[in-house]
């Protein structure tokens, strides 16, 4: 396996489309952070940013069909750079107004990313998904690298409002640069149901678990890296380097995924991926040198790079192609999910034990998850009736595969029938 069905001038051009949406995406929470930091209920701004998000994500997703799924994408990321435009043009405005930008700002494009993933892979052969998602990935390592270090350089060394206009700046071009891109991608017709789409998409639940607990080990660590450092008395500003190791880590786990192709069946690597994972972040709460614990987090950020591109090829094989936009944007919103409620338990548990401690509670809880998505995707059974009535297209679960079903031929037979595996 390569990476050379992936390269063209098309891919190229979606990548900086992806960029320049992703970019003000990973620095947003920081930089409301440091617009609010002095009012009373500062960091109040970034939760609704994330809030709307995770509402955002799988209202919009669930509507945006792959015919039109440029125009939909547009109109998002304009509405959301309108926001960040207007968080950074009026910094002192009433808290209210503040807040309304903030959520359409975190709401509006929230269906993007899944949008830009599917357009992405209808980029490419098929054969090549695998590298594309992990070429997708590597991007988005990227970005979260560098966003934090732009984000407290501008804020502080211009002024906080900086950020947010980068932000609108960039999200805006990526709007221009959509125009550049298809329409939209081939898929299998789903139906314009939105009970059917929801049926669907909660066909997919142990795939979300899974995403959500992967992420939101590797954030408890981050939110908890600083305290744990001063509990090993090492210096608290290591955290800064031992992050972008940990998403130089993600970046080079990705690029590692993609060159071949790897034994066991997804749900087997995913549960090793998250094994190993849990293993490196518990190593890095429990081991004492500063070293060591830097060298953990970078082994953990491949690890989690893996066992995201594999997440994402699981998502591939429950669901239809006509629904993967919809199914990328409820992972999308469930990791956030994860990663709000991971924040909330760190700071929590702080307050009562050692950062160690906190780590460890949430490997445990981790473990716990994974276990339920793999023991979900392993149960699922074939079902005795089609979905829906011949000649929908709505797909039907047999043994664990969708059958799109047309008029006329039986579930898992021959005629029309195709199967996505």
């Amino acid at each position: 396996m390569s990476y050379r069905d992936v390269i063209s001038g098309r891919v190229l051009t979606w990548a900086l489309v992806a960029v320049c949406a992703r970019i003000p995406v990973a620095m947003a929470p920081l930089a409301l952070v440091f617009l609010a930091r002095h009012r009373p209920g500062g960091y109040t701004l970034a939760a609704v940013y994330v809030i709307g998000e995770i509402a955002g994500a799988p209202v919009l997703g669930m509507r945006m069909r792959p015919d039109r799924a440029r125009a939909q994408m547009a109109a998002g990321l304009a509405a959301g750079a309108a926001g960040f435009a207007g968080l950074g043009a009026f910094p002192d405005a009433h808290p209210a107004v503040l807040a309304v930008c903030a959520f359409l700002a975190g709401s509006a494009p929230a269906a993007a990313p899944g949008g830009l993933r599917s357009l992405l892979t209808g980029l490419v052969p098929a054969h090549a998904a695998a590298q594309a998602l992990s070429a997708e990935s590597l991007l988005t390592s990227g970005v979260w690298a560098v966003s934090p270090a732009a984000v407290t350089g501008l804020a502080l060394g211009v002024a906080p409002r900086v950020p947010l206009l980068l932000a609108a700046a960039l999200m805006a071009a990526s709007v221009a640069g959509l125009w550049l891109l298809p329409p939209g991608w081939t898929a299998d017709p789903v139906g314009h149901d939105e009970v059917s789409m929801a049926g669907l998409l909660a066909r997919a639940w142990p795939v979300y678990v899974t995403a959500a607990a992967s992420l939101s080990l590797l954030s408890l660590a981050e939110l908890v890296l600083p305290a744990l450092l001063e509990q090993r008395g090492a210096p608290v500003g290591w955290s800064g380097p031992m992050l972008t190791g940990l998403a130089v880590g993600s970046g080079i786990g990705a690029f590692v995924y993609g060159l071949r192709t790897w034994p066991g069946g997804l749900r087997l690597r995913s549960v090793v991926l998250m094994c190993g994972l849990c293993a490196c972040v518990a190593f890095a709460a429990l081991i004492p040198g500063p070293a060591w614990i830097a060298a953990a987090l970078v082994v953990a950020g491949m690890l989690q790079a893996g066992a995201s591109v594999t997440r994402t090829m699981a998502l591939r094989e429950v669901l239809p192609s006509g629904a993967l936009a919809a199914g990328y944007s409820v992972m999308y919103a469930a990791v956030g999910i994860g990663y709000a409620a991971t924040g909330s338990l760190a700071g929590a548990m702080l307050r009562f034990t050692a950062p160690s401690t906190a780590i460890l509670a949430g490997i445990a809880l981790t473990l716990l998850l994974t276990a339920v998505g793999a023991r979900g995707e392993g149960s699922r059974r074939p079902v005795s009736t089609p979905v829906a009535a011949a000649g929908t297209g709505i797909p039907a679960a047999v043994d664990g595969k969708t059958v799109t079903r047309a008029e006329g031929a039986p579930v898992g037979g021959g005629g029309d029938s195709e199967c996505r595996l």
